[in-house]
Parts: C-alpha cells; sequence; structure tokens
C-alpha cells in the first residue's frame, strides 16, 4: 500500500498554436490506504486525471507521486498500480481463472503461488464456481466481480477503478458498490474510484474529490461536501434533488451578504401558513417521499417532504420557511462560497 500525492498537476493538449488545458494545477494527498472517489460529470477531466496517476496519459506539468517515488516518467508497469475498466476488458477466450491469473503468468510467480492468489481472490469476491467459465458465461456483475479479481491477485500498492459500475443496470450497481466496500475494509489499499454518478461517490468515499471543467472544487469528506458545499457548482452537483439556487430570494432578511446567491436543500424547506409564498407547478410522489416544485418568482424551488404531510394543490399557493441554520451563500461572480455577516 502506499500514498499518492498530486502536486499541481496539468494536463494539456496543443494542436498548433492552440492550446486546450483539461487540468487545471490539481493538488491533493491521499493517505496511504484511503479510498478516495474523483467524481464529475462528463468531461470534467477526472477520468483524464486518473490515467495520469496510471501512466496512461502524459504530465504536462507538475508530479505525481505513488509511495515515496515521483513516477511521471514510469511506465504503467513500473508503478505497482492495478485497473479496473468500466468494459471489463476480460479476454473472452481465455477461463475466469486464466484471465485473473494472466498477468502472474506473464511476471513468472510460480504456479502455486498463481493459483493460491486466484482462490484468495475468488473466495473474497465469491467467484470460485466461476473459475472454469468464460466471459460470455457470465453477467455483468460477474465479469466486473473478475475485473476486480485479477486487480487483487496482482497485490499492488494502489487500485485505480475508471467507473466500473457504469455498464450495470442499478440493482446491480447497488450490490457492487457493497462489495466493493467489503473488499476496502478486507485490503485496505490506496483508492482512487472515478464515477459521474454521486450515489457511487458519497456511499463508497472516505473522501470525495469534485471536478468541474479541469478543476478540482472542492476535497473533502462526503459529509462536508454536502453540508458545507465550497461552491455553487459543488451545491448543485452533490444532493439529488441538488440544491435550491436562488439569485432572487430576500437575502437581508436571513442575514445573507446582498447580492449573493443563496442556497438551500429541498429537505430543508418547511412548509406551513407562513413564508415564501410559491406557485406550484408539479407534485411527484416518490414512495416514502414527496418532491413539490414550484416558483419564487421566476426562479424555480424543489420542496422535499414525507409523504404522510399533506401535498398542496397542483397551481396552487403553498408558503415554505427556510430552516435559518441550513442556509448557504455563494459569490454571485465567481460561485464560491460566503460566510453569513
Amino acid at each position: 500500500m502506499a500514498s499518492i500525492q498530486l502536486k499541481n498537476v496539468v494536463k494539456q493538449y496543443r494542436a498548433g498554436k492552440n492550446v486546450n488545458k483539461v487540468i487545471h494545477g490539481v493538488t491533493a494527498d491521499i493517505a496511504d490506504g484511503e479510498f478516495v472517489v474523483i467524481v464529475g460529470p462528463s468531461g470534467c477531466g477526472k477520468s483524464t486525471l486518473l490515467r495520469m496517476v496510471a501512466g496512461l496519459e502524459e504530465i504536462t506539468e507538475g508530479d505525481i507521486s505513488i509511495g515515496a517515488r515521483v513516477v511521471n516518467n514510469l511506465e504503467p508497469a513500473e508503478r505497482d498500480i492495478a485497473m479496473v475498466f468500466q468494459n471489463y476488458a476480460l479476454y473472452p477466450h481465455m477461463s475466469v481463472f486464466d484471465n485473473m491469473a494472466y498477468g502472474l503468468k506473464i511476471a513468472k510467480v510460480p504456479m502455486d503461488e498463481i493459483k493460491a492468489r486466484v482462490d484468495k481472490a475468488a473466495r473474497i469476491l465469491e467467484i470460485g464456481p466461476f473459475l472454469t467459465r468464460k466471459p460470455r458465461e457470465l453477467s455483468g456483475g460477474q465479469r466486473q466481480r473478475v475485473a476486480m479479481g485479477r486487480a487483487i491477485v496482482r497485490q499492488p500498492q494502489v487500485f485505480l477503478f475508471d467507473e466500473p459500475l457504469s455498464n450495470l443496470d442499478a440493482k446491480l450497481r447497488a450490490q457492487t458498490r457493497l462489495e466493493i466496500q467489503k473488499l476496502h475494509r478486507e485490503l485496505g489499499i490506496t483508492s482512487l474510484f472515478v464515477t459521474h454518478d454521486q450515489v457511487e461517490a458519497m456511499t463508497l468515499a472516505q473522501r470525495m474529490m469534485v471536478m468541474n471543467a479541469g478543476v478540482m472544487e472542492q476535497f473533502d469528506t462526503p459529509e462536508v461536501v454536502y453540508s458545507r458545499p465550497a461552491t455553487a457548482f459543488v451545491a448543485s452537483f452533490i444532493g439529488s434533488p441538488p440544491m435550491n439556487l436562488l439569485r432572487g430570494a430576500p437575502n437581508a432578511a436571513h442575514g445573507g451578504p446582498a447580492g449573493a446567491i443563496l442556497g438551500i436543500r429541498p429537505e430543508h424547506l418547511t412548509l406551513g401558513n407562513e413564508g415564501w409564498a410559491l406557485q406550484v407547478e408539479t407534485v411527484e410522489l416518490l414512495g416514502a417521499e414527496r418532491l413539490i416544485h414550484a416558483r419564487l418568482g421566476d426562479e424555480l424551488l424543489t420542496i422535499r417532504t414525507d409523504e404522510g404531510t399533506p401535498a398542496p394543490a397542483v397551481g396552487g399557493t403553498a408558503h415554505v420557511l427556510p430552516h435559518p441554520n441550513r442556509l448557504h451563500w455563494f459569490d454571485a461572480t465567481n460561485g464560491r462560497r460566503l460566510e453569513a455577516a
């Protein structure tokens, strides 16, 4: 196992005189044994950053260290990492056992040790009965477990996961998330996990790195990212439904800076007989909760209530009060978090 250090890491592509910078000076320290999730929308640079750690993309500026070594100029095979891809990357003509053992055979590991490592990984991942099967005989979830098993048997210092659950259906994603958590508890190997899915990020991460347009907007625990987002982007990206961001709210009445964006999460608005007057547009029942979509002037607002709370009539007026200790303010120009006066 090893720590990972990113020091002012930059990635840019050149096409003639044009320069396209896709990673803008990312700096982060990842502790030995930590599970860190890199999350953000498509095109934000999260996979590019992971590929630079893996050695599959060159670094334009800055340094990446794994353990005590700066690995900028090392080949992927020299970095002591194992990568799990979203498309599994299994050899279709090989059995599950041979897929998991292939890297060890290339490294000339003795056969009895190969068998011991594969058997142990298969036991952890509960794929022992499938060792003689070909990948085409397995479900998507089973193939992903084989891909993880191939990474485990290498006994690397670092696991790198590139959206490994994106090809699975919702039920299998939830099940595999639990398996990955169990795997990390058992092995304790430093892990970087890339996803665009905030549920995966919130449930798997010990700390999460939120990326936007190549910039690391926030790097903290899921609890802090959710409860104290560093920017309006983080506030709008993390949370389902996302935080309400209002430019026309009466900030002064709540102690907020003049002209700032007011943020309030849907679950921190309470229906009542006083407060903001909203025009109700739609009401969604989602089992144990309701989402009420309404307008405050020209701005759309979402309120989350439990299913036992009577729903306001669509087209009618509803009043809500924001929880005073759950308000957030962001600079209207750069989106950065502001503290109340």
